[in-house]
């Protein structure tokens, strides 16, 4: 068996077919995502972790 046999045997009829997942990196992809909402979340996450450390350390005697 050839290598070219090999690697097309199990390929699809039409392998130009878009990807029903694409990985991302294509032109609307350039913008900087600066506050989307999961980093509003996590800067939510932060900022309750912080209010319960400084509560914890003013009501310990």
């Amino acid at each position: 068996m050839a290598d070219d046999d090999f690697y097309t045997r199990d390929r699809p009829e039409n392998p130009g077919l878009p990807e029903d997942r694409p990985r991302g990196g294509g032109p609307e992809d350039t913008s900087a995502r600066s506050g989307t909402r999961r980093g509003k979340q996590v800067w939510v996450i932060i900022g309750l972790i912080a209010l319960l450390i400084i509560l914890l350390a003013l009501l310990m005697p």
